[in-house]
Formats: structure tokens, sequence, C-alpha cells
């Protein structure tokens, strides 16, 4: 089932205990990012008290002692796309409350897919399928999903990260 507008915003919304969002691609084409991505491209550093909604939803979940947790695979050297990701993002949703680590796999084998998924309450898995421009094509609720591989793919892709603000590539 193809999740769009109120049905993927009810999974945010709405999940008791945990989010889990592992991260894969080296670039991501996000329409509402466009301006800023320029601006970290010409040089410009962010805003200080730099906003957007998603800090609403982390720090409301953190606040009622909801776990949103992120990793971020990634290689070296990092692309402009993650190096905008972790200084026009990361900083400020971690200040939020959301926890994301980085994975390294730079002359690493680590044994995840190769897919970009959600995990909510460790009970809904929704797969994020990407088009070759790195923009969403579509939100997959997958139906029965074998909760074991997805959350043995999720304790391995933690274990083997390091908490956003030690990552030093």
């Amino acid at each position: 089932m193809h999740l769009a507008g109120e049905q993927w915003a009810a999974y945010f919304r709405d999940f008791t205990v945990s989010a889990f969002r592992l991260e894969t691609l080296s670039a991501y084409n996000v329409d509402d990012e466009f301006d800023e991505y320029q601006r970290f491209l010409a040089g410009e550093r962010p805003p200080a008290d730099l906003y957007y909604g998603w800090l609403d939803t982390v720090a409301g979940h953190a606040a009622a002692g909801r776990s949103m947790q992120r990793v971020r695979v990634v290689s070296r050297p990092l692309s402009d796309y993650v190096r905008y990701e972790f200084e026009w993002g990361y900083e400020f949703n971690v200040k939020a409350g959301e926890d994301i680590r980085i994975l390294d796999v730079t002359n690493r084998d680590v044994e995840l897919p190769d897919l970009d998924f959600w995990m909510f309450d460790s009970t809904a898995v929704v797969h994020m399928n990407y088009d070759e421009t790195g923009a969403v094509s579509s939100r997959e609720l997958i139906e029965n999903p074998d909760l074991d591989k997805y959350l043995a793919w999720r304790d391995l892709a933690l274990s083997e990260s390091v908490p956003f603000g030690e990552y030093r590539p």
C-alpha cells in the first residue's frame, strides 16, 4: 500500500514508542530544501535560529518520552548533500531530541540492505522509494514484513554507528 498525505502523516503523529529511519542514499532531491541547499553550496552557514516543522515533531515526541532514531549511512568523501544535511539539518534535529547516528561504511562491509525505510513501534515498516534523481517516488507500507529481518538491520545499524556529535570524517 502506498502512503501519502494524511495516511503518511499519521505514522509520525500516532506512533507510541519509537520511530527508526535508515538513510542510505548519498543525496536526496527534496523540493523544499532547494534554496537552503543552494545557500549551503554558496558557502553560507545556517542561521542560528533555523526553524522547520520537523523540529516540532521531534521535540513533541521527545517530550512525551518517545524515541526518534536515525542512522545515516555514509562513505568518504562525503557528498555535498550529506555535508548539507549535517550542517543545515542534523545539528538542529539533535538539539530537538532526535537520536541521529552515523554509519561510515568507507572500507567496511556492513550487511545492510541498499534501501531506505522507516520502522514505527517495531511493527510497521515503510520503504522509502526514490527515482534516479533522489526524489521520493513512493512510500510503501510493507504488508506482513519479516520483522526479525528489519529489527536485525536496525540493531546492526545502531551498533555499528556512532552518535552524530562524535562523528569525525
